[in-house]
């Protein structure tokens, strides 16, 4: 196991980090979920010349798809408030031979129309967890989608995780992770608010929902809970939710459970999504 290393958290109201560990963390995160994902870009209509915008794009990996999709002839422009992040994530899709590709670094909560409106896709995933006034966010994502173009919303529920049968050191990791998201403001059920959210936003009854889940081993699952109870650790001591030498007793306490049971069944954080199409003026 190795040693955390805490770090002041950059962003009062962000509880994951911003390092490069976090970086990959969340690329692989993002890969985990292509298949659902990729399943409701095609289900909404996404295709060739089309227009997209990736509302908190962060690593880039939802813009390749989207890419993928839109073709040479389509735009896909990433927004984000972390611009190293975005620069880095245009780097990888330009050298992929993804140029419809650009980012732009921009605060999706500031009171302004959102830049290069309207779109025919909107999307955002695990974006609104994060942010206060999300009503006011949807609302503005709702006005850059184009007439006739999708509004596309992916949120967690984190209330699903658990082992069978559930295990002290697992439900302690989770109290020290969702009470850091609490602490910073996020909505550790966001997920399951969407329905909700899109109709004080104005957007109206979701089109659809979907709910995507995956099933681990506790072998390979743990490891991934671990690398975010690591990231908001930060936040999670800065809060007074936990002490650095308890985290580290966490961690040990869930790397012992792994060895003594790698077969125990983990149902991890359910991927919940919402959309909706704009009608003709």
């Amino acid at each position: 196991m190795t040693t955390t290393k805490v770090r002041r958290p950059l962003d009062a109201a962000y509880a994951l980090g911003r390092t490069p560990e976090e970086y990959e963390r969340l690329r692989t995160q993002a890969r985990m979920w292509e298949a659902p994902t990729g399943r409701l870009l095609d289900q909404v209509g996404v295709g060739p010349g089309a227009s997209c915008l990736d509302a908190g794009c962060g690593p880039g990996e939802t813009m390749r798809a989207m890419a993928e999709r839109v073709g040479p002839a389509g735009r896909v422009l990433g927004m984000d408030v972390d611009a190293p992040l975005g620069a880095m994530a245009v780097e990888m899709l330009h050298r992929a031979g993804h140029w419809q590709c650009t980012f732009r670094a921009h605060d999706l909560t500031a009171d302004a129309p959102i830049p290069g409106a309207p779109f025919d896709l909107v999307y955002a995933r695990l974006l609104l967890f994060h942010l206060p006034r999300r009503v006011d966010v949807l609302a503005r994502l709702w006005e850059a989608v184009a007439p006739g173009g999708h509004l596309l919303v992916q949120e967690f529920e984190l209330r699903t995780i658990s082992s069978l049968p559930q295990l002290d050191s697992l439900a302690e990791g989770l109290r020290v992770v969702t009470g850091a998201f609490g602490a910073a403001g996020a909505d550790s059920s966001a997920g399951s608010r969407l329905p909700q959210w899109f109709a004080e936003a104005g957007v109206g009854t979701p089109d659809g929902t979907d709910v995507a889940g995956r099933l681990e081993q506790l072998a390979t699952g743990s490891p991934q809970l671990e690398q975010v109870l690591r990231s908001v650790l930060p936040a999670a001591v800065a809060h007074g939710i936990t002490t650095v030498d308890d985290a580290e007793a966490i961690l040990a306490s869930m790397d012992r459970d792994v060895s003594r049971f790698p077969d125990r069944p983990l149902l991890m954080q359910l991927l919940i999504s919402a959309w909706k199409r704009k009608g003709q003026p």
